[in-house]
């Protein structure tokens, strides 16, 4: 499976929530069950900081909703970071699913 790109934006000091579709070449939904996810945004690949998303997944539907609160996001310096989202299947075999930039913008208030 190809890992798809998918850019985000997020309000630098605001809660984030984004939901993803996770399919097959096929269209039929990805196999997600008994998985786990870890999603993360760093500046760059080797970068000490991350900023972890909370994950969940609803394995019936292949959806995987990423959030993090406002408390988090306000720590974000503003600017481009990528991210990804890695899914632990039950056996321990690893699958990038979703990968691209989240462009943090600036909060004012």
């Amino acid at each position: 499976m190809a890992v798809p790109a998918v850019n985000i934006e997020i309000e630098q000091g605001a809660d984030f929530t984004s939901t993803f579709t996770i399919t097959n070449s096929d269209g039929s939904v990805f196999n997600m069950s008994s998985a786990s996810a870890v999603a993360k945004a760093k500046k760059h690949p080797t970068a000490g900081t991350a900023y972890t998303f909370s994950t969940s997944i609803e394995s019936s539907t292949g959806k995987i909703t990423l959030t993090m609160t406002d408390e988090v996001t306000a720590t974000m310096e503003s600017g481009r970071y990528l991210y990804d989202i890695l899914l632990t299947a039950a056996g321990g075999d690893k699958t990038r699913v979703i990968q691209g930039m989240a462009l943090v913008s600036a909060g004012i208030s």
